[in-house]
């Protein structure tokens, strides 16, 4: 090679100038290639995707603490059956409200309407437990992913999920607002999922739960009147559990179905 400064003497090895243009204090014109210089660590943050591509988080990438999308589906199925057996001593209340009024209205008492509304009562009680603790569990669950769907949708603090079910007056309209805000960042992209399921649900519950309490505090209107009122609140409460149900299954399919498609939850599903 010859030199790159003087164009006439062969350049020294390793470099471009010769060894008098060296001596001479001369610069050359650019720096020999030197070995390729290491990539920088990676950062851990995730890479734009290119235009129509779906997002992968690069190995590594994790969520915020609390925020891992996690399956709702054994959750929403336990508390689906729960439901169902809330909805069928449902039925059988309905049955001992009817003895219960036949009874009233022919001025005398009834062993079987008795026994039948002792046993029904029970079985409601227990029913409805285990159903508030497992229906609480999924409602946290997917009140959590409903955070990773589209957080700024959440107009009340994860903790209401649970809390706003205990906290007096508050409880008549702050659960349905959760279950609404998690309805909606569930719901598909492009196709808004209508309210007429839970209204229908929340409104057949205050009512069932209205009706209660009038038949237990109204004692001076008669047996005929609190066998009637009782049989109208086990009805509309029925109903109401079998809506509840079918809000729990739509929920969890919305939000197993977002997860798993071609979207940003599916690497962190849990």
């Amino acid at each position: 090679m010859t030199c790159t400064h003087c164009g006439r003497r062969p350049a020294s090895a390793g470099n471009t100038l010769c060894p008098e243009c060296l001596a001479a204090g001369v610069h050359p014109p650019f720096a020999p290639a030197g070995p390729p210089v290491a990539p920088l660590p990676s950062s851990g943050l995730p890479v734009a995707p290119p235009p129509g591509a779906p997002f992968v988080p690069p190995p590594g990438f994790a969520l915020p603490p609390g925020l891992a999308l996690r399956s709702p589906v054994g959750l929403g199925r336990a508390a689906v059956t729960l439901l169902a057996l809330v909805a069928v001593a449902d039925l059988f209340a309905v049955w001992a409200d009817a003895l219960q009024l036949d009874g009233a209205g022919r001025g005398r008492t009834s062993d079987l309407a008795d026994l039948a509304t002792g046993l029904t009562g029970g079985a409601q009680v227990l029913t409805l437990l285990g159903a508030m603790v497992v229906y609480l569990c999924w409602l946290y669950r997917v009140r959590i992913n409903a955070e990773v769907f589209d957080l700024a949708s959440q107009s009340l603090r994860r903790g209401w999920a649970i809390g706003a079910w205990f906290c007096p007056v508050v409880n008549l309209w702050f659960p349905r607002r959760i279950v609404l805000d998690i309805w909606d960042a569930s719901a598909p992209q492009g196709r808004p999922a209508g309210h007429g399921l839970i209204n229908g649900w929340w409104a057949l519950w205050l009512v069932s739960v209205f009706a209660d309490e009038a038949a237990t505090r109204e004692v001076t209107e008669g047996a005929v009147w609190t066998a009637r009122v009782l049989l109208f609140s086990d009805l509309t409460d029925m109903v109401a559990a079998v809506l509840a149900a079918l809000v729990v299954l739509r929920l969890t399919r919305m939000q197993n179905e977002k997860a798993l498609g071609p979207s940003p939850y599916t690497s962190v599903l849990g």
